[in-house]
């Protein structure tokens, strides 16, 4: 993707993520509250979604290339915040509407690393459903530098109710 298409794509929508409430937008990959996170921020582009995300030098694996970790978050984040575009898309819905907020979380994450991924470099994200049903959505995820895939994954993601998460954070031993 060219960077006009880019800057057209970020200029005209805000992030997943900025829809989601205070006390679900810690997450280290994609937390907006979170300041040592990665700040992962994904958007649609027609029916698919995209991210993108540039490693620092400390996101080694060997000289040059991205640790398999940083490949695996980044993907889970993209997964689970297109999940939930993509049900509410489903459910006829905005994220920005005054309804009870769609959020979900990983169910099983499954990466193939298909070449090493250089440092140094702007990595694309995109991700497509293959299923939404029920409180499950299934989405693909092709991570890209330079134009060539490099790893894909496939994110199960559940939606989870917002008070199971309050729940969680304020009764963790109930």
């Amino acid at each position: 993707m060219d960077a006009q298409r880019k800057a057209e794509i970020i200029s005209a929508q805000k992030p997943f993520q900025a829809y989601y409430p205070d006390h679900l937008a810690h997450c280290y990959g994609c937390g907006r509250l979170n300041e040592h996170g990665h700040h992962l921020k994904s958007y649609w582009d027609g029916d698919e979604t995209v991210a993108w995300f540039t490693p620092e030098p400390y996101h080694i694996a060997i000289p040059g290339y991205v640790y398999g970790g940083l490949i695996a978050s980044l993907i889970d984040c993209h997964g689970t915040g297109s999940a939930a575009a993509y049900a509410y898309r489903a459910a006829d819905r905005r994220m920005d509407d005054d309804g009870r907020p769609l959020r979900f979380l990983t169910a099983s994450l499954h990466v193939d690393y298909l070449k090493p991924t250089p440092l140094g470099v702007e990595l694309a994200l995109r991700g497509r459903a293959e299923e939404i049903k029920g409180r499950k959505v299934i989405v693909a995820i092709e991570l890209s530098a330079r134009g060539e895939v490099c790893a894909r994954g496939r994110v199960v993601a559940v939606q989870v109710p917002d008070q199971y998460i309050v729940d969680l954070v304020y009764h963790p031993s109930d």
